[in-house]
C-alpha cells in the first residue's frame, strides 16, 4: 500500500530553519517524482518545489527560491525540504505528493499519492 508521512513541522520564529521530511512507503522511490505543496488558511493548495528522479532536476517557486532545498535519499526512501530564513508568509499545511514517470512539476493536479499534511508555523 503506497503510503506518504509528512514529518519536522512546527513552531518557528521568523528567520529560523526547519526540515521536512517526506517517508515513503509501497512504492520504489526512484521511479517517481515528489512535490512539495502548502496550503494556507482560505488559500489554495501551492506548489512549493519539486524533485525529479535524479537529484538534479529540481524546482522552486520563486517565494521559496534561495531559501528552501529539496533532496531525495534513494536507499532511505525519503525526500527532505530543508526551509530556511522561514517568513510568516511560509506559514501553512505542508504536503508532499507523488506520481510516477513525470518530470519535475509543481502543479498539483499531475500528483496521484498524497501524504496527510505537517504543520508550519512562523511567528514570534
Amino acid at each position: 500500500q503506497l503510503q506518504l508521512v509528512e514529518s519536522g513541522g512546527g513552531l518557528v520564529q521568523p528567520g529560523g530553519s526547519l526540515r521536512l521530511s517526506c517517508a515513503v512507503s509501497g512504492l520504489l522511490l526512484h521511479f517517481y517524482s515528489i512535490g512539495w505543496f502548502r496550503q494556507a488558511p482560505g488559500k489554495e493548495r501551492e506548489g512549493v518545489s519539486c524533485i525529479g528522479t535524479s537529484n538534479s532536476s529540481t524546482k522552486y517557486v520563486a517565494s521559496v527560491k534561495g531559501r528552501f532545498t529539496i533532496s531525495r535519499d534513494n536507499a532511505k526512501n525519503t525526500v527532505y525540504l530543508q526551509m530556511n530564513s522561514l517568513k510568516p508568509e511560509d506559514t501553512a499545511v505542508y504536503y508532499c505528493a507523488a506520481e510516477a514517470y513525470i518530470p519535475c512539476t509543481v502543479h498539483p493536479g499531475s500528483y496521484d499519492y498524497w501524504g496527510q499534511g505537517t504543520q508550519v508555523t512562523v511567528s514570534s
